[in-house]
């Protein structure tokens, strides 16, 4: 069924005169009534009432337009896609956060890169509550952030990173390679505070304890919690993925707490719902990109 005879239909019914669809068409009024002719042999029906004076749908153009405007509705998204994939931005502004920045997208750039070589990208590091007004307001286009609820954001989960236990080389707890809440009230800790409800988790798990854990350092960057922990300052409970170098040069080692086993660290990408920044596709390479270089 060709594609321009619908159109024809549609555009007929919308001016209600073959004359007004013709001129909008930039056709002439024999090519339009031809469209609809042509149309209605391959429906086997009558289209249009001819009889009357004013140029009207009989029953079963009326039932046959809903789906004609259906078709050249998809038909228009299609051709709208393949635009914005032709007119793809030449930058793209991508929100992290300061784990995110230190730990995830420099090993995920060299892949989008390969991806989209027509497009740069500029990275604006701040916490998830800035970058979420940065997205509102347009100052990003997308954002790598701990999960958030907002009406007018869409967030496509991206990582969800373990937190563990982690002791530099030579702590007592390396013997067994785990430690209950118990154990860990009598050390020093180093605490890495970034606000989200997971970390709100490992709070509570100390709770039950008649005297609290000694938190001699309580820091909100996590270099410079890895940084005491190394110093042996202390022991922290950090993101997996922020100390996988250190646990391959076996300079920190991870230790089992069954309280917190299933406590991790959610990252989320964040776009808002009316941009078209995260596609499907560009969804994938962060993905593929971030699993490649560091999962593996």
């Amino acid at each position: 069924m060709n594609i321009e005879n619908m159109e024809a239909f549609v555009y007929v019914n919308h001016y209600g005169s073959f004359n007004k669809a013709a001129e909008a068409l930039f056709l002439s009024q024999p090519s339009v009534t031809a469209r609809i002719q042509t149309l209605e042999r391959e429906l086997e029906c009558k289209l249009f009432d001819r009889q009357s004076k004013q140029t009207v749908l009989t029953e079963y153009g009326r039932k046959f337009l809903p789906y004609a405007e259906q078709m050249l509705q998809v038909l228009q998204k299609g051709k709208q896609k393949l635009q914005q994939r032709k007119k793809a931005p030449q930058q793209i502004r991508i929100g992290c956060t300061i784990s995110v920045s230190n730990y995830i997208i420099p090993e995920i750039l060299k892949q989008l890169r390969a991806r989209y070589p027509e497009v740069n990208y500029k990275i604006v590091t701040a916490t998830t509550d800035q970058l979420v007004h940065k997205l509102l307001n347009r100052e990003v286009d997308i954002s790598f952030v701990r999960k958030v609820m907002h009406p007018a954001i869409r967030t496509l989960a991206f990582y969800e990173d373990p937190i563990s236990l982690y002791v530099y080389d030579g702590h007592p707890f390396m013997k067994t390679g785990k430690a209950s809440i118990q154990d860990i009230q009598r050390e020093t800790l180093v605490f890495f505070e970034c606000g989200s409800l997971d970390w709100m988790r490992i709070h509570r798990a100390f709770e039950s304890l008649e005297q609290p854990p000694d938190i001699a350092f309580q820091v909100d960057n996590v270099v410079t919690a890895k940084k005491l922990v190394l110093e042996e300052a202390g022991i922290a409970f950090l993101p997996d993925v922020c100390v996988n170098r250190e646990v391959k040069d076996q300079k920190l080692f991870r230790i089992h707490v069954p309280e917190i086993a299933r406590v991790s660290m959610q990252i989320s990408i964040i776009a808002t719902k009316e941009d078209c920044a995260v596609t499907s596709d560009f969804a994938d390479a962060l993905t593929e990109g971030f699993r490649s270089a560091v999962l593996l």
